[in-house]
């Protein structure tokens, strides 16, 4: 995870948790790296990151998901993506290069078309939005 993606998810983080979903950091750093990390988002912006972020120093837990690209770095973490269900299956997986951003609207359009398929056992077409305001990444605030 990046600083502005950081930020950007705590910034969400309401609107996850409007969608039952909880939020959880994995990072290769250490917890008082991560502590230093959060101190400074908190210093410098003023926002209280709402979720944990797991200390994965030796890369076990990242290695198991396939967040670790030997091709591209074998001891950094390419920028995923899990949408894992209340059952613990994984039902979404977006794989990010180092060099671009994650969406947060479109992770939490993602989360809420696998909700609505669920809940209404039909498939949501393609450009499927929930709601305006998560129309797309460029033209919201989040």
């Amino acid at each position: 995870m990046c600083t502005t993606e950081i930020i950007a998810f705590a910034k969400a983080n309401t609107y996850f948790e409007k969608l039952n979903t909880c939020l959880i950091g994995l990072s290769v750093d250490s917890n008082p790296s991560h502590l230093a990390w959060l101190d400074s988002i908190y210093k410098k912006t003023g926002i209280v990151v709402p979720f944990p972020i797991i200390a994965d120093l030796n890369g076990t837990i990242a290695r198991r998901y396939g967040m670790i690209s030997n091709e591209v770095n074998p001891n950094v973490t390419v920028r995923n993506v899990f949408i894992i269900d209340d059952k613990g299956v994984v039902r979404t997986i977006l794989i990010y290069p180092m060099n671009v951003g994650r969406c947060i609207p479109e992770i939490l359009r993602a989360v809420e078309a696998l909700q609505t398929a669920d809940k209404t056992g039909m498939s949501t077409p393609a450009n499927w939005t929930p709601r305006k305001s998560i129309n797309s990444c460029a033209t919201t605030n989040i």
